[in-house]
């Protein structure tokens, strides 16, 4: 292992292995979030030239001058520290590097502009870009349960309620509920991701600032109306994000949605994991996750473990990302036309909940393509009861010979004996007096085959997965 300096400010993803490596880590990160709000400055100079108050050159030079590897990352960050937002040191600097290469040209950078319409449309564009890693990686997901539960439509499992064995299920509608989830999950981001809005709005939301500038720098008659509404298409052509209606400063909807997208996908994803690490416990061992690289899942005490960190990195996820959105919504609170607090409270919530949504998206790809099914051993687990699985069904067909009430409390007590003489259910109910003459024995093993009681399981597969065929 190769040995890397740590500063004291690197989060190297140490404590949040979940997102460590993964591609939407990067796309969150300080350089990508810094590219972005100079991508609004350039984005912004660009959509100025195209109505005519900007020099061409200008919208330029100040683009060819907003790459974020010209910047000191950390040195922005503590000048933020003065301003309270690093939106300020960032157009100081991009100013200063601007004017070394065309001085007229630095006139223009972020004119008329104000630090939340930067920082506000960066992070939409931050969003935009992790939403795009995240959705491809529900899709690869989606497919791979999908095709889980297309070949084991008809294996039978033990279905579980409260720990315990309830009735008999497949496997395939278990994997089809992970697939509805998952499915549900890219649609939700799909929505937030259209309607991600650029920010304009000014010093306290009149673009009163874009305006007084594009007057003065109009010729002849200004139609104000006509430059705002030419303003928020262009600015939002040249981000690719959606143009807003009325300015967002403290109208936080657009965060607040992407929140609760993010924790429903993070949830969803989290269902899949639990599942997962409840079916691969040694006992149960009816699934295992794929082995992948040398030492995946080896204990630093035990050597015989195999312990499912993928389902575990994915679970940690879902646990964190809705407190992470419980920030974020409720950060619609916001005072006046800029709030004091709230809107900083926003960044870095933000952040993790889309670097941990994505890190979750990411792994479960990997978890669900690999996942070994060990068929032999849900069966195996069905019989575990002698039969008893399946008492609702063997109750239902009684009930018009003994009645619904007699119908149940015979079948309590036959399983209570079956359970603690260890005989299979049938050969109990074979000799209950009660039965006496009919079913026949050959009738009750029949019954009380778990295998062939599953319901409507393979009807519901089929049905569930009929949209993506």
């Amino acid at each position: 292992m190769t040995a890397h300096p740590v500063r004291p400010h690197d989060d190297a993803g140490l404590l949040s292995p979940v997102r460590a490596g993964v591609p939407a880590e990067a796309a969150v990160g300080d350089p990508a979030w810094l590219q972005a709000m100079l991508d609004a400055e350039a984005a912004l100079v660009r959509a100025q030239a195209r109505l005519g108050t900007v020099p061409g050159s200008a919208a330029r030079a100040i683009g060819a001058a907003a790459r974020a590897g010209r910047f000191d990352v950390r040195e922005l960050a503590l000048a933020a520290r003065e301003t309270a937002n690093p939106v300020v040191g960032l157009v100081r600097e991009l100013t200063r590097l601007v004017a070394a290469e065309d001085p007229e040209a630095a006139e223009y950078v972020h004119r008329g502009s104000t630090s939340q319409d930067i920082l506000d449309t960066g992070a939409m564009l931050v969003a935009f870009r992790a939403l795009r890693l995240i959705r491809a990686d529900l899709a690869r997901t989606a497919a791979a349960l999908a095709a889980l539960a297309e070949r084991h439509r008809d294996t039978p499992l033990a279905g579980r309620t409260l720990t315990l064995h309830a009735v008999p299920t497949t496997f395939g509608l278990k994997a089809a509920g992970w697939h509805a989830l998952v499915v549900d999950a890219e649609a939700r981001l799909a929505r937030v991701q259209e309607s991600l809005p650029t920010s304009l709005g000014g010093a306290a939301g009149t673009l009163g600032g874009y305006l007084e500038y594009a007057r003065l720098a109009a010729p002849g008659d200004f139609d104000a109306e006509t430059y705002l509404q030419d303003l928020g298409a262009a600015f939002a052509e040249e981000t690719g994000l959606a143009e807003s209606v009325l300015p967002w400063h403290a109208l936080r909807g657009p965060v607040a949605d992407l929140a609760g997208a993010l924790a429903f996908t993070a949830g969803a994803l989290g269902k899949l994991a639990v599942d997962v690490q409840s079916l691969a416990r040694t006992e149960v061992g009816e699934v295992a996750e794929p082995a992948g690289a040398a030492g995946r899942g080896a204990s630093s005490a035990m050597p015989h473990k195999r312990n499912p960190v993928l389902a575990t990195l994915i679970r940690s996820a879902a646990l964190q990302v809705p407190a992470l959105a419980a920030v974020l919504t409720q950060c619609l609170v916001t005072e006046d036309e800029r709030s004091a607090g709230v809107w900083h409270a926003e960044w870095q919530p933000l952040r993790e909940a889309l670097r941990l949504t994505g890190g979750a998206a990411h792994t479960a790809v990997e978890l669900a393509e690999g996942l070994e099914v060990r068929a032999d051993r849900m069966r195996s687990n069905l019989a575990l009861t002698g039969g008893q699985v399946v008492s609702e069904r063997v109750a239902a067909v009684l009930a018009p010979r003994l009645g619904k009430a007699e119908a149940k409390a015979l079948l309590t007590r036959a399983s209570a004996r079956a359970e603690a003489e260890g005989l299979p259910l049938a050969e109990v109910l074979a000799s209950a007096p009660e039965l006496s003459g009919a079913p026949a024995r050959e009738e009750l093993t029949r019954l009380c085959d778990p295998a062939s009681y599953v319901g409507a399981a393979g009807f519901l597969v089929d049905t569930s997965l009929k949209g993506e065929r």
